[in-house]
């Protein structure tokens, strides 16, 4: 069965978007079900410019319209004020300038009251490990797209190590290309390319780190 929201998602239909959002929340969706169906209508989007049907300009349509369906959103998603004692830091890798899918986790776990630092994008390992050391944050979020950037990613964690860090933070790798594979490679603790599965293992890092041990998956 086709997802009607998914597809005025790829469409870049704004006004049966906003409406569909409101539909499902008054029908009893959560929050990161009506996401996920916009992530992947935004993830058509994505194809359909790299096969030369979209132009840059509908790449941008579609962040705006993710951007006024968070805003239906957030009221609806419960912050956890325990959660504020945790610090992420968030960026995409060195190489890579996209941001949608880490935008989209980002504007999550701030909305479950994570604190959160955006890098940005075409981050430096040298950097990522910087505010590491600057923030020591408890989980370094780091977003690919394009596979042959994912060697940067693995120098990030041998950096890690080198100045002695890596064992007081968490690596989680996400994106298109991620897969066990990825993880293994780059010496992440954690892999994931749904945001569903992304939240649920922010939410176990921190949880674990509360009770003193955290394992990978």
């Amino acid at each position: 069965m086709e997802d009607e929201l998914q597809l005025a998602m790829a469409d870049l239909d704004e006004e049966k978007t906003l409406l569909l959002v409101k539909i499902r929340i008054n029908a009893g969706y959560t929050p990161m079900e009506i996401v996920e169906s916009c992530r992947r209508g935004i993830e058509v989007v994505g194809t359909k410019y790299s096969d030369s049907h979209y132009y840059l300009s509908d790449l941008i349509m579609s962040e705006e319209i993710f951007k006024e369906v968070m805003q239906i959103l957030e009221p609806h998603i419960p912050v956890d004020d325990s959660n504020k004692g945790f610090t992420i830091i968030m960026g995409t890798i060195e190489g890579d300038i996209h941001d949608l899918g880490k935008n989209i986790i980002i504007y999550l776990l701030r909305s479950l009251g994570f604190q959160v630092y955006d890098l940005g994008v075409d981050v430096t390992p040298e950097r990522f490990v910087q505010a590491v050391n600057e923030t020591q944050a408890s989980i370094l979020g780091i977003s690919v797209l394009l596979s042959f950037c994912v060697g940067s990613i693995k120098k990030v964690v041998d950096l890690l190590i080198e100045v002695g860090l890596r064992d007081k933070v968490k690596v989680i790798v996400g994106g298109y290309p991620v897969n066990r594979e990825v993880k293994e490679f780059t010496g992440a603790d954690f892999c994931a390319n749904d945001l569903t599965e992304a939240i649920k293992i922010y939410r176990q890092i921190l949880e674990e780190k509360g009770r003193g041990s955290v394992s990978s998956e």
